[in-house]
């Protein structure tokens, strides 16, 4: 019993990572249309940033509030410089510029860090330590990765639901040419929702680096990608079904992971995609599909 509640916090924590990179992608998509593939720059940006306000001396957690602002500002200049003038060329263009961007930032970033690859991040003692949690030595982490996703996936909803422009947001999410035409600043719209899904890029950078302990020009390619798969799992355009689909891949890939032989545990990716895959077989439009307006009124 004890393993499983241990595991469960486990796959929680891991999972409410991809949740949030996936929340942040499904946020652009569901207005764009387009998957950011250089969100995963974002991500890393972030863990930089963190990285050079440690190293200045900034207190832990200013500097991680730093990260986060930093890499919503670095998304909305994403999106004015690279994304804004191609808003019109349909989503082939948009995706083929989200990887030209996403390469030259990564490429940049390896050619400044050529001689330091991976730099070590200060992480706080309060953060590396373990919490006795109803008999379990749980990491101090994990605990806190809970309970930030949980704080912006709630702060994400209620901006939504009770503000101008998160109204703005999500009537563009429906009909964005309805809603241009009803008079709401298309690039408003537009660049709050890369300032959003970059500040959820940010918080799970400093989730991310303070796990790692270091941050290097491809810290987050490999989350990104995993958040890519969980926002296909769980519906294209559905904000919910990213979150879902982040928290399900997270636990499939702990559970293979404590599950499997030895042997086996160098393919344990190659069997969440497998299992994915069989999902997405059962349910091509994901776990929690995007449904159209019309569609939800019948």
């Amino acid at each position: 019993m004890n393993e499983f509640f241990q595991q469960s916090v486990n796959a929680l924590s891991l999972g409410s990572t991809y949740a949030l990179l996936a929340l942040g992608l499904a946020i652009v998509f569901s207005i764009l249309g387009m998957i950011n593939f250089a969100h995963s720059e974002l991500l890393t940006l972030g863990g930089y940033a963190l990285w050079g306000l440690t190293a200045a001396g900034v207190p832990f957690l200013f500097a991680a509030l730093g990260a986060i602002v930093a890499a919503g500002l670095i998304a909305v200049l994403m999106e004015r410089i690279a994304f804004r003038p191609f808003r019109g060329s349909g989503p082939v263009t948009l995706l083929i510029t989200s990887f030209a961007v996403g390469f030259l930032i990564q490429s940049l970033l390896s050619l400044s860090a050529s001689e330091e690859p991976a730099h070590a991040v200060a992480i706080p003692d309060w953060l590396s330590s373990t919490v006795n949690l109803f008999g379990l030595n749980v990491p101090a982490l994990q605990l806190v990765t809970m309970a930030v996703t949980a704080a912006c996936l709630a702060a994400v909803v209620l901006f939504l639901k009770r503000t101008l422009l998160g109204v703005a947001m999500r009537a563009a999410a429906d009909d964005f040419d309805v809603v241009r035409l009803m008079g709401v600043r298309a690039d408003r719209v537009v660049a709050a929702a890369f300032a959003l899904s970059g500040a959820l890029a940010g918080v799970a950078a400093v989730l991310a680096v303070a796990q790692a302990g270091s941050v290097d020009p491809t810290t987050g390619v490999s989350p990104t990608i995993k958040a890519f798969i969980a926002v296909v799992l769980g519906g294209l355009g559905s904000l919910g079904g990213a979150v879902a689909g982040g928290l399900l891949l997270g636990a499939l890939e702990v559970l293979l992971q404590a599950t499997l032989p030895d042997a086996w545990l160098p393919y344990r990716d190659a069997l969440v995609l497998t299992l994915v895959v069989i999902v997405l077989l059962a349910r091509p439009s994901g776990l929690l599909a995007r449904r159209s307006t019309a569609e939800a009124a019948i």
